[in-house]
């Protein structure tokens, strides 16, 4: 039975990546064990670590889905000069998405469920 999951990027300047990464969720982090560590729980159960090291090439991207992409965007836009950050959408798939790296390389995706029952229900279950 799988009951969690966490998910490691990893930083060259860990008080750099920290920073960037509290700029992008919104929020300082949940747990911080030790020096060049950092985690935050992103939903219950589901966590994002970033680690003092090298990224890994070629890894990701991590995918995160968020209610309205576009503002999204414009936010990492305007508070991390996130430039290349391009929205994506096909007719048979039910999300729209986007992926961008941070300062190290690490690729983050976002998506956005199109159908507004589809993420209600995906809310719902986040209250259960």
């Amino acid at each position: 039975m799988i009951y969690e999951v966490t998910v490691q990027v990893r930083v060259k300047n860990f008080a750099e990546g920290q920073k960037w990464y509290e700029a992008f969720l919104n929020k300082k982090p949940d747990f911080i064990p030790h020096a060049g560590f950092a985690e935050w729980e992103l939903i219950s159960g589901a966590w994002l670590q970033i680690a003092e090291g090298e990224p890994a090439n070629g890894a990701g991207p991590i995918r995160i889905g968020v209610l309205n992409i576009e503002s999204e965007r414009e936010r990492l836009k305007k508070d991390l000069k996130i430039e290349h950050f391009e929205i994506f959408s096909r007719e048979e798939v039910p999300v729209r998405w986007g992926t961008f790296s941070d300062p190290w390389g690490n690729r983050i995706g976002m998506f956005e469920y199109l159908s507004e029952e589809e993420k209600m229900k995906r809310l719902s279950l986040l209250k259960k």
